[in-house]
């Protein structure tokens, strides 16, 4: 395996959408949402470690869940874990883990990726990330995948890459905020848009010089700490330094600035897994297209459902159809798939009520 690949494993948000099973002190990449005795974190980890090293892994995460990484993922060491003080976005965590990892390996190429995605052919993703590798040890260019599309789906951004580009990787031509849906259409009609997957790969000495360039006060913040970083000084720097550093994403700060991007479309199949009906599509179904996690169902004239409840519990369904069912302890949801993204207004409207304690 070689040892100048390194991965940063994003596993920080609190996946709101997936609530009552997600919640802010026990978020979905935590839970086996799928039903396969793995997490999600656990599934990305194992994804990861076909070809990076195990102690080259480093798992990127809020304070607060600290002890639910080390438990999920006893192969980590604690210094493995890079604890972020305060949510920032992406830009100031990834530019903190770039100069840790620098300085163990300044030889030292990065993969960027989520900790909840579903990804079904991971021989196939490997193969796509070190092909980025590749390109990123050779030339000081930054590179992403890009999925292609299967409808025009507006819940994503896109990619555009020049459609007169030879080769696997494209030069990206500017990364698109998520459109309309008439907007999307045209994007598939052009043939050469992507949706964005968030997955990024550079080598770490690339990745800083675009911060020192586009960034370059948080450059500066983060650098200052260089001789602390990978020492016991590292946490109190953090502590004292991470609020000060701006709220912004990588596209924003890097990614649109940049005039060396590339992107791969990808091989395999990709979910972002990012509501209760993502899964839906995912999962296996019944006989009546319901799609079941853990539970036992009776069902009768119910359909396009989504049901999950504890393990093993039975669950009798009657008259309902594209619904949402979700059994947890104290909460039970019953909500239309079509409404799903209002799922987040639901739960400020629990939290209102009844406090932070479901939430």
């Amino acid at each position: 395996m070689n040892t100048n690949y390194y991965a940063v494993l994003m596993a920080g948000g609190v996946g709101s959408r997936f609530w009552p099973i997600s919640t802010s002190s026990y978020p979905k990449q935590f839970h086996d949402m799928l039903g396969t005795g793995d997490t999600l974190i656990q599934k990305t980890f194992k994804r990861l470690n076909t070809f990076v090293p195990t102690e080259n892994i480093l798992v990127l995460t809020n304070e607060r869940y600290n002890n639910l990484v080390l438990e999920q993922l006893p192969m980590v060491k604690q210094e493995q874990v890079v604890l972020e003080p305060a949510m920032r976005n992406t830009a100031p965590c990834i530019l903190y883990a770039a100069l840790k990892i620098q300085k163990m390996n300044p030889n030292a190429v990065m993969i960027v990726a989520p900790s909840d995605h579903w990804i079904e052919d991971e021989e196939a993703f490997a193969e796509d990330v070190i092909a980025c590798f590749d390109k990123c040890e050779k030339e000081d260019v930054l590179c992403t995948l890009g999925i292609i599309p299967t409808f025009p789906n507006t819940g994503f951004g896109y990619i555009e890459y020049e459609k007169e580009a030879e080769g696997k990787l494209k030069k990206v031509h500017q990364f698109r905020e998520k459109p309309d849906y008439e907007t999307a259409k045209e994007f598939l009609d052009q043939g050469n848009f992507l949706w964005n997957a968030g997955i990024f790969m550079w080598s770490v000495n690339t990745i800083i010089n675009a911060f020192q360039e586009h960034q370059p006060s948080q450059y500066e913040l983060f650098f200052e700490g260089m001789h602390c970083y990978n020492t016991a000084d590292e946490k109190s720097f953090i502590a004292n330094n991470y609020i000060k550093a701006e709220n912004i994403s990588i596209d924003y700060a890097i990614l649109e600035r940049s005039k060396a991007i590339y992107v791969l479309p990808a091989s395999f199949d990709w979910n972002d897994l990012g509501t209760w009906g993502s899964l839906f599509d995912k999962l296996d179904k019944d006989d009546n297209n319901n799609a079941l996690v853990n539970c036992q169902v009776v069902c009768e004239d119910a359909s396009g459902n989504m049901i999950r409840s504890p393990k093993g519990k039975i669950v009798v369904v009657d008259g309902l159809k594209d619904y949402i069912v979700v059994d947890k302890e104290e909460v039970l949801l019953i909500y239309p798939k079509s409404k799903e993204q209002d799922i987040k207004k639901v739960l400020s409207k629990v939290k209102d009520t009844f406090g932070d304690k479901y939430a």
